[in-house]
C-alpha cells in the first residue's frame, strides 16, 4: 500500500487567498463541503455523433454518484472524439488518429489547470480509450479509465452482423452480389443502438488490453454498453476512484514493463486490432517505459490465438463476456503460464488474483481451451525487410496464408485504390500498395476499412494481398501488412515501388520484401517526388511537422 499524499486541490481551495478561486466554483453550485474534499475530474469523451460514446452522459452520471458515495467531489468535463467507421473513407479519417493526440492533450490540461487530486476516464470509441489512458499517464494522479462497452450485434437475415458486415457487404453491392434492398435492409438493423463496434475491432482490443494493462477495472469493460449491469459498474468504479486516492496508487505504479507484456499478450491471445501496436507504444512513451515493436512478435511466438473473434471468427465481444468475459481471457492466459500475475490493477488486488475469480459459461464456444487453440500462436506478426527496415504489422487472425508473391498495384492514395477494387481493377495475385498515407504523409495515417473490406466483398480476400503506410481497422481481416515504415513521405521505401514489381510477403520468416536489389532501390529513391502536402497549416499541418515514426506509435509528445 502506498502512503496518502497531500491534496494538490488544497493549493487551489486553502486558505483566504484562495477565496476568488471557491467563489467561481460556488458559482455553479459547489459548497463548502464539497471543496473540502478530493477534488475527482471525470474526463468524460460523450459526443453525439456516433453510437459508440453516445450513452457515456448516462454512465457519467453513476460515476459521480459513485465518487459522492466514497467521499470525494466529481467535476465533469468533456473532450472531443472522431468517429473511425463514420469517418472512414472520406478526408475525414485524417482526423482520427489525430484525435488522440487532441484528447491526451484536453484531459491533461484540464486536470493541471484545476488541479484535480484524481481523475476517472470514460471512454468508447477507437481513439478516445488510448487517448484518456495516455492523458493519465501523463498526469500520474490516481486515476483509471472505464470503457462504455460494446454494441449488441445487429440482425439481419435470420443471423448476427456487426458494422463490418456493413462495410463487407459495400463491395459484394459493387460487384452486384447484394442488391440496393438488402444493403439498405443491413444497413438499418447493424447497429441496433449505443456501444462500440461489436467485434474485436480496435475499441475492444484496447479495453481488454487496458483490463490487463491494469488501468481499467478487470471484467468491466466487457459489459456491454446496454447491458443494466453497466450503470452499476459506473457507479462501483466512482467508488473505485476513490479508494486509489486514499491508497495514493498512481498509474506508473500499475503501468509497468510486466502489464505492458500482459496487455501484448491479451491482444494476441484474442486475434486484436493492429492499431494496438501504435497505442500501447504510445502509453509505454507516456509512461517512460522502453518498449519496441519487436517485443511485440517476441511475445505473439509465445502466446496461442484462442479468442474465435470478428472479424476473422465467428464471434461477437458480447459473446465474449456472455462466455466468462476478459477475466476468463486472463484464466487462460495464467493456466498457460504467461501472465504477469503479481501485477497490481486499480482494483487493489493482481491481475492473478483477478484471473482466479474467473466464472466460464459451460459449453461457451468463443474462448476455446489451451489444448485446442485455433492457431498455437498469436493473432499479430511484425515483419521487416527491404520494404520495411523498421517493421510493419500484419493481423494473421482470420486467415491461413504464410506467404504470397505477386506483382505491385500502386497508388498514392486510399481513394484511388478503393476505385481499382470498384471497376475490377484489382486481380487475384495483385499486392495493392497504398502510400503516402502514413502519420506525416496523410496526415493522420486513414484506416483503410474501406478498400480492405471493399476486396473481401469482391471475393478476393484470399486472393488478394495488401499494404501502406497507412492503417487499418480493428475490422480488417485478410492478409494485409500496415504500418509501413519509415513512411513514403519520410523516404521509406514504399516510395520507390513501381506497379508490376513483384512484392513476396513471408510469415515464417517474418519478411516484407520487393524484388529490387538496394542500389535500385537507392536509385528510385532520388527521384521520388512526394505529393504537395495537402495541409501545412492548423492542426493537421501541426500534427504533420511533429508526428513520429508508426514503429514509435505515432506520438507527438
Amino acid at each position: 500500500m502506498h502512503k496518502e499524499a497531500k491534496l494538490q486541490s488544497r493549493d487551489l481551495l486553502s486558505g483566504p487567498g484562495r477565496a476568488p478561486a471557491r467563489a467561481m466554483l460556488k458559482a455553479v453550485g459547489f459548497t463548502d463541503n464539497d471543496l473540502s474534499k478530493p477534488l475527482v475530474g471525470v474526463a468524460n469523451t460523450w459526443i453525439e455523433v456516433m453510437p459508440c460514446n453516445f450513452h457515456l452522459r448516462r454512465l457519467s452520471e453513476r460515476v459521480k454518484a459513485g465518487v459522492r458515495a466514497a467521499g470525494g467531489t466529481p467535476i465533469e468535463y468533456n473532450t472531443i472524439a472522431v468517429s473511425d467507421g463514420i469517418s472512414m473513407g472520406t478526408e475525414g479519417m485524417k482526423a482520427s488518429l489525430i484525435s488522440r493526440e487532441v484528447i491526451a492533450d484536453s484531459i491533461e490540461l484540464v486536470a493541471r489547470g484545476h488541479l484535480f487530486d484524481a481523475v476517472i476516464a470514460l471512454s468508447g470509441c477507437d481513439k478516445t480509450i488510448p487517448g484518456t489512458v495516455m492523458a493519465l499517464a501523463r498526469l500520474n494522479v490516481p486515476s483509471l479509465m472505464l470503457y462504455g462497452g460494446s454494441i449488441m450485434p445487429g440482425q439481419f437475415q435470420g443471423h448476427d452482423v456487426t458494422i463490418q458486415d456493413v462495410f463487407e457487404a459495400v463491395g459484394k453491392h459493387a460487384s452486384g452480389k447484394m442488391t440496393d434492398a438488402e444493403l439498405k435492409d443491413l444497413e438499418d438493423h447493424a447497429c441496433p443502438g449505443p456501444g462500440a463496434c461489436g467485434g474485436q475491432f480496435t475499441a475492444n482490443t484496447m479495453a481488454i488490453a487496458f483490463e490487463f494493462l491494469g488501468i481499467s477495472p478487470m471484467g468491466r469493460n466487457g459489459v456491454p454498453a446496454m447491458d443494466g449491469r453497466k450503470d452499476d459498474v459506473a457507479f462501483e468504479c466512482g467508488k473505485m476512484v476513490m479508494e486509489l486516492v486514499k491508497q495514493d496508487l498512481r498509474p506508473r505504479h500499475i503501468i509497468t514493463r510486466r502489464s505492458l507484456e500482459n496487455a501484448i499478450a491479451a491482444v494476441a491471445t484474442t486475434g486484436g486490432s493492429t492499431n494496438a501496436v501504435l497505442h500501447l507504444l504510445a502509453i509505454a512513451r507516456e509512461s517512460r517505459i522502453k518498449l519496441s515493436i519487436d517485443d511485440f512478435d517476441k511475445i505473439n511466438r509465445k502466446v496461442p490465438l484462442l479468442a474465435d473473434l470478428k472479424p476473422g471468427g465467428r464471434f461477437a465481444a458480447a459473446d465474449l463476456y456472455a462466455a466468462g468475459g476478459t477475466t476468463l481471457v486472463a484464466k487462460r492466459l495464467l493456466e498457460a503460464g504467461l501472465l504477469h500475475e503479481n501485477q497490481p490493477t486499480v482494483t487493489g488486488r493482481t491481475i492473478g488474483e483477478e484471473a482466479s475469480q474467473a466464472r466460464e459459461t459451460p459449453g461457451q464456444q468463443v474462448l476455446r481451451p489451451l489444448a485446442d487453440p485455433i492457431k498455437p500462436t498469436g493473432g499479430l506478426v511484425i515483419l521487416k525487410g527491404n520494404l520495411a527496415p523498421e517493421g510493419c504489422v500484419v493481423k494473421v487472425a482470420g486467415h491461413s496464408m504464410t506467404s504470397f508473391k505477386g506483382p505491385a498495384k500502386v497508388y498514392d492514395q486510399e481513394e484511388d485504390a478503393f476505385i481499382a477494387v470498384k471497376v475490377g481493377q484489382i486481380k487475384p495475385g495483385d499486392v495493392v500498395v497504398i502510400r503516402y498515407e502514413g502519420p506525416a504523409g496523410g496526415p493522420g495515417m486513414r484506416e483503410m476499412l474501406g478498400v480492405t473490406a471493399a476486396i473481401v466483398g469482391a471475393g478476393l480476400g484470399d486472393s488478394v494481398a495488401l499494404l501502406t503506410d497507412g492503417r487499418f481497422s480493428g475490422a480488417t481481416h485478410g492478409l494485409m501488412a500496415g504500418h509501413v515504415a519509415p513512411e513514403a513521405v519520410k523516404g521509406g521505401p514504399i516510395a520507390a515501388v513501381k506497379t508490376g514489381d513483384t512484392i513476396t510477403f513471408d510469415i515464417p520468416k517474418r519478411r516484407l520484401d520487393v524484388a529490387l536489389s538496394q542500389k535500385e532501390i537507392t536509385s528510385r529513391m532520388k527521384k521520388v517526388k512526394p505529393p504537395v502536402p495537402r495541409y501545412t497549416s492548423g492542426v493537421m499541418g501541426k500534427y504533420a511537422r511533429h508526428v513520429s515514426s508508426a514503429s514509435e506509435g505515432a506520438i507527438t509528445s
